[in-house]
């Protein structure tokens, strides 16, 4: 069933790239789902130690950054304004389940069938989209008629040589793109999963609308020229991910609260989006 409100068409190549990526780094980094699906567990405010309770692979310390990082973009509201308030998800935090279970399906289909907790599942599908100028060069090569040369994949995303080369190194390693062959110079082509995005980009870009409105109505600027950043916040991968692998061998099952449904099926890109590109791309 399709997500009331966007459009009956996916394509990557029809959204705001800046607002995807901007969308994405309040929800991308690591703890942030796992952080709002605690507080989704319990009805009313909960203070910094309850929801560590919960989160018992991470600290008390950290999921206080958490919470205020999640508290400054708006995913949740305090009791009343002084230290030790208590949190909650805000309507804008609460808004976030669709969003969500898109991630959650697309990830299941195109990346892991693995049981794993659907907070864990999210989070590793968000981390292969979060990362800056990932989103332009995805936009870049789904826009092109089949394959893509290097060269051509920077100038269309508007990076330079040397970041262009770190995202699809890094792309490549998430699964999202792929080389025709393995000569210096083959060109990139999207992987199904990377063509299979348009509909976590436009669930991802429904769900900013807020944030456009309250920015005003300067016209869109390519994915390049996005800034948003959360500094000062450890979120390197490998190890949080040992330790949340390890977390999650000796702890209860994670809530599945804002999962609360069965998953939808995958919206797929319709076939008259890709048809063009259809030939020329590795399947």
């Amino acid at each position: 069933m399709a997500t009331p409100g966007l459009p009956p068409t996916f394509s990557i190549a029809s959204i705001d790239a800046q607002r995807v990526e901007e969308a994405l780094a309040r929800i991308g980094p690591k703890w942030t789902t796992w952080t709002a699906m605690a507080l989704a567990q319990v009805r009313g405010p909960v203070r910094v130690r309850d929801v560590a309770a919960q989160l018992p692979f991470v600290s008390e310390q950290f999921v206080g950054k958490r919470l205020a990082t999640t508290h400054a973009d708006g995913l949740v509201v305090r009791g009343y304004d002084r230290r030790g308030a208590p949190y909650q998800l805000s309507a804008l935090g609460t808004s976030l389940a669709p969003v969500l279970r898109t991630v959650s399906d697309w990830s299941r289909t195109h990346l892991s069938q693995e049981p794993m907790a659907e907070a864990e599942r999210v989070e590793d599908a968000l981390r292969r989209l979060h990362l800056r100028h990932s989103t332009g060069v995805i936009q870049a090569l789904d826009s092109a008629d089949g394959q893509m040369r290097f060269v051509h994949i920077a100038e269309a995303a508007g990076l330079d040589n040397g970041l262009a080369r770190q995202r699809l190194v890094r792309l490549q390693a998430d699964g999202l793109v792929t080389r025709t062959g393995s000569r210096h110079g083959d060109p990139y082509v999207l992987t199904d999963a990377g063509q299979a995005l348009g509909a976590v980009y436009a669930s991802v870009e429904h769900w900013s609308q807020p944030f456009a409105l309250r920015g005003g109505t300067a016209a869109p600027l390519p994915a390049a020229a996005a800034t948003r950043t959360h500094v000062g916040i450890p979120l390197g991968a490998g190890a949080d991910s040992a330790r949340t692998a390890a977390a999650l061998r000796r702890s209860a099952a994670a809530s599945n609260v804002m999962f609360s449904h069965a998953p939808q099926p995958e919206p797929r890109v319709p076939a008259a989006v890709t048809a063009q590109s259809a030939p020329g791309r590795g399947r």
